[in-house]
């Protein structure tokens, strides 16, 4: 395979140079700023999170610590790159950039497949919800009516895609914060009937670490896929009004912020409660809304989660149609996706995306314990493929920026390299994790075979063109 081909971006941009239309933008700071921060709050947070609890016990705070620094390193990383050269395929143009064609072209198509897969998953999550408050409609209705609602406001203009965002972001802010001050109100007491639970439930029940530090490390395997959705920003970002500076805020403002959400509501889940009164099936959220007393936390709750589907729906219907769009403009996907709306959308792109994310529906409701479960298996870890191939593009192209335009730096990975290699190590320890996990080993097998698959049709087109 060829190394990374020669800079052929268009000053001061970083957005190569094609033949398609350019997209309208119309995102604002704000939306980007509220994408940033509610990008990586998903349903995952709010439900998973009683599976990373039922193995590390109140040392579920420090597997999300690592986890957490891990996917905001990766969040910095592509940070740096996108406020340098702003792109909507964002880290597939960077990898291109850095390592060559075959790398632009296996990331992006695998971040697609990736997104058009879990497409159906937030949609039959979402319609499952709805169709709890309305046993009348049944879940396939539900399904189409979210798909063409969010179809239809893609196809309209971006700016319909970042109020979406901002307003399901800020209720899920609100739902984060609102839970953090009532669980603080409970451990002093505060609440009505309610006694001072103090640090007691944080040693008690085995201490800190009941399962010791491999709970922490199997509770790292059960969260860190959480963190996924920080990458739409960026994405995003290109199509703003200031997309260097906008990236930049949005990339500084959610980092701690991120971090604070997760690791503080944690805090608290197993500060209020003993880790043994979660359950792994079931919300520690509502467990712990219910322990104080709060009317109907199942409810608030099921309205949040079914927010963080829809948002995240939302999120990736966009990100899919960006990123086989920027495909297309690089000669990586069919040119007929190149079509722009006069308001700048890329609607074929768009629609192709959501014609294969009604597939992926079809196949889930269809055979969700076969076809679909082994369509799932196979994305199971695409998301720490993608990962690393934005840290190894960070490690190249920080040095060609740092001497051929050292002003396009203006967000600078921290501790520059050595941590970008510990993060890379980190990624290879989840995944030396995932084959020794009997629940996650088929997910980085089949992963592992579409990455083999992707890596070995971008090679077929490299050796086509050296012969052509």
């Amino acid at each position: 395979m060829h190394d990374a081909p020669p800079d052929e971006s268009a000053p001061g941009t970083g957005e190569p140079l094609g033949t398609g239309e350019p997209l309208g933008g119309g995102l604002k700071q704000r939306h980007l700023t509220m994408l940033g921060l509610g990008g990586v709050i998903g349903a995952g947070l709010f439900v998973g999170s009683g599976a990373g609890i039922a193995v590390a016990g109140p040392g579920i705070v420090v597997s999300y610590l690592i986890a957490g620094a891990l996917a905001m390193c990766v969040m910095r990383m592509l940070g740096e790159m996108s406020a340098a050269m702003p792109a909507s395929g964002s880290f597939s143009v960077h990898a291109e950039r850095a390592l060559g064609r075959w790398a632009g072209f296996s990331v992006g198509w695998l971040y697609w497949f990736l997104l058009v897969v879990v497409l159906a998953v937030e949609a039959t999550g979402a319609a499952q919800i709805a169709h709890g408050w309305a046993p009348a409609v049944p879940q396939w209705a539900w399904v189409l009516v979210f798909m063409l609602v969010f179809t239809g406001a893609n196809l309209a203009a971006v700016k319909n895609f970042g109020e979406f965002e901002f307003w399901f972001a800020a209720l899920k802010i609100f739902a984060i914060v609102a839970f953090l001050l009532l669980g603080l109100l409970a451990i002093f007491g505060v609440l009505p009937d309610t006694d001072p639970t103090g640090l007691t439930h944080l040693t008690g029940d085995g201490g800190f670490l009941p399962n010791g530090w491999e709970g922490v490390i199997s509770g790292v395997l059960a969260v860190v896929f959480a963190f996924g959705g920080l990458e739409v920003v960026t994405i995003a970002a290109a199509e703003s009004d200031d997309p260097v500076r906008s990236v930049a805020r949005a990339v500084r403002s959610a980092v701690y912020r991120i971090l604070f959400f997760y690791v503080g509501s944690m805090l608290v889940i197993v500060t209020v409660l003993p880790w043994t009164a979660q359950k792994a099936g079931a919300s520690p959220y509502v467990t712990v809304l219910d322990s104080i007393g709060v009317p109907s936390a199942g409810t608030i709750m099921n309205i949040v989660v079914f927010v963080a589907l829809l948002s995240a729906l939302n999120a990736n219907l966009y990100g899919s149609s960006r990123m086989v769009f920027s495909l297309a403009e690089r000669g990586e996907a069919p040119k007929a996706l190149l079509k722009v709306s006069g308001g700048g959308v890329p609607r074929r792109a768009v629609l192709a995306s959501v014609a294969f994310g009604f597939v992926s529906v079809v196949l889930n409701l269809k055979w969700p314990d076969s076809v679909f479960l082994y369509m799932l298996n196979s994305v199971g870890a695409v998301l720490l493929f993608v990962w690393a191939l934005i840290a190894v593009s960070q490690l190249r192209l920080r040095r060609r920026i740092e001497r051929e335009a050292p002003e396009r730096l203006v967000l600078r990975m921290w501790a520059f390299p050595y941590l970008t290699w510990v993060a890379l190590a980190a990624m290879a320890a989840v995944l030396g994790l995932m084959l020794t996990d009997d629940g996650a080993r088929p997910q980085l097998l089949w992963s592992a075979g579409a990455t083999g698959l992707v890596l070995a049709v971008a090679g077929l087109r490299e050796w086509r063109e050296r012969r052509a």
